[in-house]
């Protein structure tokens, strides 16, 4: 079923009367709201296939080929499963995330997904710009609490995967307690990659409401400069483009093939 206006308004009531604080580091927000995923895929068409009363939820895109799955009573840390299948020459891929990875930075992930690839972009570059440490494996935050690193090609791998995690500060060389994960295929498409990368390394702060969980103790909050309506009427804009962008994709499709103006009707060969 598309997004209805029911489901809008009750994202709307509850973020009306929620206190905006600004979050930050990103990495360190907490999971906010996971509509800002959900709804975003309703937007662009996609469909649940799941069981209407059942606390999983199924996302389903148009063509079939993508499906995503949340289920907040899975027995591993990944609440989020992305999967794509293979079309034509196209690889299938896989991507999870775990419980606490903050919404919207995962929601960057999947309107990027429902959007036309632009070129392909080096996904370090935004990491490095935000002033994250480069690494030889990879880069950490500057609280070196989140740290992203690309796996080498291995026996069983013909290219490299991505494994970004949030911990907790350990001791000496020792990480502490793992807060979140995300995992890339070595086949998640490069554009898909720098759109997380660029959304979890975003200097700006995330919203989040008095007492709403953050992924850890040392997250900064303090008093958004942002109306509670702010917040509501930014959630509404994204959706409205993600629907016009998804009209404006389904009119390619069935747009018929036109004949270029310059293009004449061939004339029979005269007969001599």
């Amino acid at each position: 079923m598309p997004l209805s206006e029911r489901q809008l308004a009750a994202f709307a009531d509850k973020h009306a009367v929620q206190i905006p604080y600004d979050t930050s580091p990103r990495h360190l927000a907490g999971p906010g709201d996971a509509r800002h995923v959900t709804h975003g895929l309703a937007a662009a068409g996609w469909n649940a296939v799941s069981d209407p009363l059942s606390a999983e939820i199924i996302l389903a895109s148009p063509d079939l080929r993508h499906r995503l799955q949340f289920d907040p009573q899975s027995r591993t840390s990944a609440w989020w499963r992305l999967r794509a299948e293979p079309v034509g020459t196209e690889p299938g891929w896989y991507a999870e995330f775990g419980e606490l990875v903050p919404a919207e930075v995962l929601a960057a992930f999947t309107d990027a997904v429902t959007a036309p690839p632009p070129q392909q972009p080096d996904p370090w570059q935004q990491v490095t710009s935000a002033g994250w440490h480069h690494e030889p494996d990879g880069a950490r935050s500057p609280d070196s609490m989140c740290h992203i690193e690309l796996r080498p090609l291995s026996e069983f791998h013909d290219r490299s995967s991505w494994h970004i995690e949030a911990r907790e500060p350990g001791h000496g060389e020792f990480s502490g307690p793992r807060i979140w994960h995300a995992y890339l295929d070595e086949h998640t498409p490069a554009h898909l990659v720098s759109a997380f990368l660029t959304a979890l390394t975003d200097r700006s702060p995330l919203q989040r409401g008095m007492f709403e969980r953050t992924g850890h103790y040392s997250a900064v909050q303090e008093p958004s400069p942002l109306r509670p309506q702010q917040v509501v009427d930014a959630h509404a804009t994204r959706i409205k483009h993600l629907r016009a962008q998804a009209r404006s994709a389904r009119r390619q499709q069935t747009k018929p093939a036109t004949i270029p103006a310059h293009a004449s009707t061939a004339q029979p060969t005269a007969r001599r």
